[in-house]
């Protein structure tokens, strides 16, 4: 198939294939005698791989490392898990920072009740004076 049957079959969009395979996550197609390029069952399967790695927010290093192993049938399965928790503990340092971002926000909703001057407002003057500095 060429590239925009693959693209319309997966929903992806061309210009993300061609990227994935500059990247070096998709293996370069053969070409047609016309020079297209034609893609197989094999690089729609990748491609979803790629894709559902991609909304599980892994990097591309990451997911070359798991197309690594995939493409190594035979070898340790060990060094999938360190890559998934490497990218959980990634996770969970950034929920740990929303969570902490979630309440001084909150504590500067809570300043202000809405009602009133700008001069008087506790958000903007929580905003000027930060009881405890951003990191």
């Amino acid at each position: 198939m060429k590239i925009g049957d693959l693209a319309r079959s997966t929903g992806t969009p061309v210009d993300t294939i061609r990227y994935y395979e500059k990247a070096g996550l998709l293996p370069p197609p053969p070409r047609t005698g016309g020079n297209y390029r034609a893609y197989g069952p094999v690089h729609a399967e990748r491609l979803g791989f790629v894709r559902h790695c991609r909304t599980l927010n892994l990097s591309l290093d990451e997911i070359r490392a798991l197309l690594a192993l995939r493409d190594a049938p035979q070898a340790d399965c060990g060094p999938a898990n360190a890559v998934i928790d490497t990218h959980l503990a990634q996770v969970q340092a950034r929920l740990r920072g929303l969570r902490q971002l979630q309440r001084q926000l909150e504590a500067l909703r809570l300043a202000c009740n809405g009602h009133g001057d700008a001069a008087h407002c506790g958000i903007l003057d929580g905003l000027a004076h930060p009881a405890h500095p951003a990191h």
